[in-house]
């Protein structure tokens, strides 16, 4: 008997899209066991994830936003580490520093928070941009660079932020190079009042505060699955109409900055997650439209005068799926 080829192993270092859909709705199914509702905003998240990207959430404290994070970090074996952002936290608190060891009479580099799997930065506009910055190079190179020195961070390598919209005194926004950075901004939103009676039971039932999930896979296997959504198949007009979104922020009256061809790419890499999610090994309009919002609105600059009368990025970007002619595709017809 001969012994197996490189091509007999390949489904099992790079997933097939079915298996991806099949490993990621068992951890769906996790997090829905511990985070009552909110469905669609732990989809977007995974999907966020599967693209290898990060996550802002933005919403009111008590929300539920941590507890989501943990959760879905905890499912896929992820390592998790949460920085609470305050005015007084500094890059070093976040990156780690040099600390002299007189025992060996030199200086040991001390991994700070970041060096984990899944990073939650709860408030992040409650830090000054010194720090806010400390983050951008993570984020960006999977790595920091602490006097002059390069540490590399694990992978998979995600962030995961939390920004409260509501209050202003003693917050720093986040600067748009750093917004863009976070492939989906997501919004919670207040529960249904028999989701929230169900929060109650389950604390009850538990008796405890703090949820434990065991893992559904593991970081290692997390990266196979990553690896495994550039098998999704795109069309070209599917593909052109993540550009045609993305270039009509740019031309919108309410619009000062549109978005970046950051933002098309944004789409593309979640809707082929979305896709998967839909068992399918093809991208659908439709998938597009599911993630324009959380992949736009956060990048694009409104007029003042847009701003003041009200109107959000959410709004321009829902007007506009209305406007852009959606393809009709080849595999969409079949």
């Amino acid at each position: 008997m001969s012994s197996p080829s490189t091509v007999d192993k390949e489904p099992d270092s790079v997933p097939s899209p079915e298996t991806i859909r099949t490993e990621s709705v068992a951890v769906l199914d996790a997090v829905a066991s511990v985070v009552v509702g909110r469905q669609r905003t732990v989809r977007l998240a995974l999907a966020a994830v599967l693209a290898g990207g990060h996550v802002m959430f933005e919403d009111v404290p008590g929300l539920g936003k941590t507890l989501m994070a943990h959760s879905l970090a905890q499912a896929v074996g992820l390592d998790f580490r949460r920085i609470q952002c305050t005015p007084d936290l500094q890059p070093a608190d976040v990156t780690g520093s040099f600390i002299y060891d007189p025992a060996e009479r030199d200086f040991s580099f001390r991994q700070g928070p970041v060096f984990a799997g899944m990073l939650l930065a709860d408030e992040i506009n409650r830090t000054p941009p010194k720090t806010q910055a400390a983050l951008l190079e993570a984020m960006q190179e999977r790595q920091v660079t602490v006097e002059g020195r390069t540490f590399p961070l694990p992978k998979p390598f995600h962030v995961l932020a939390t920004a409260n919209p509501i209050e202003y005194e003693g917050t720093y926004p986040l600067p748009e190079a750093q917004l863009d950075r976070f492939l989906l901004r997501l919004d919670v939103g207040y529960p249904p009042p028999d989701e929230e009676a169900e929060v109650l039971r389950r604390r009850i039932a538990r008796q405890r505060e703090a949820v434990v999930l065991d893992p559904v896979i593991a970081a290692t296997r997390l990266a196979a699955l990553q690896a495994g959504l550039e098998r999704v198949a795109v069309d070209d007009d599917v593909l052109r109409y993540c550009v045609d979104l993305a270039n009509a922020t740019r031309g919108h009256r309410s619009v000062e900055v549109g978005a970046s061809p950051r933002g098309s790419q944004a789409l593309l890499l979640v809707a082929r997650a979305l896709a998967v999610l839909s068992g399918r090994d093809f991208v659908l309009p439709e998938d597009v439209k599911e993630c324009a919002v959380p992949a736009l609105a956060h990048r694009m600059t409104l007029r003042a005068e847009t701003w003041s009368s009200g109107t959000t990025g959410e709004q321009v970007v829902n007007e506009l799926l209305g406007a852009v002619p959606t393809p009709s595709t080849t595999r969409s017809r079949r």
